[in-house]
């Protein structure tokens, strides 16, 4: 499930949406963005009721993500990664050859 918190949400407000996460047993992933915070929450193993999010002070809106991998998916996180390796980078569109030993 994905939370996304108002543009205006205080510190507080996120963290009572990270305290009944908790408490519901599930884990909250923060994702601060540059208009806005999400909250991503891992752990269900089945549906969780949107209910318990959407009426809290400061949620914008909650969605249920049904997909595999909800840390890495884009619709988490929209900005793309980029790592830097000794100046090479990793993640920008260009090609990375990667080789090593394979003893």
């Amino acid at each position: 499930m994905l939370v996304v918190m108002n543009a205006n949400a205080t510190e507080a407000e996120i963290a009572g949406v990270v305290r009944v996460t908790e408490a519901l047993g599930l884990r909250a992933h923060t994702m601060p963005g540059a208009t806005r915070t999400a909250i991503g929450i891992t752990g269900n193993k089945g549906a969780i009721s949107l209910q318990h999010f959407e009426n809290l002070p400061g949620v914008a809106e909650a969605i249920r993500v049904s997909k595999p991998y909800k840390l890495i998916t884009l619709d988490l996180k929209q900005d793309r990664t980029i790592v830097d390796i000794g100046g090479s980078k990793i993640g920008n569109g260009s090609l990375a050859m990667i080789a090593g030993p394979c003893a």
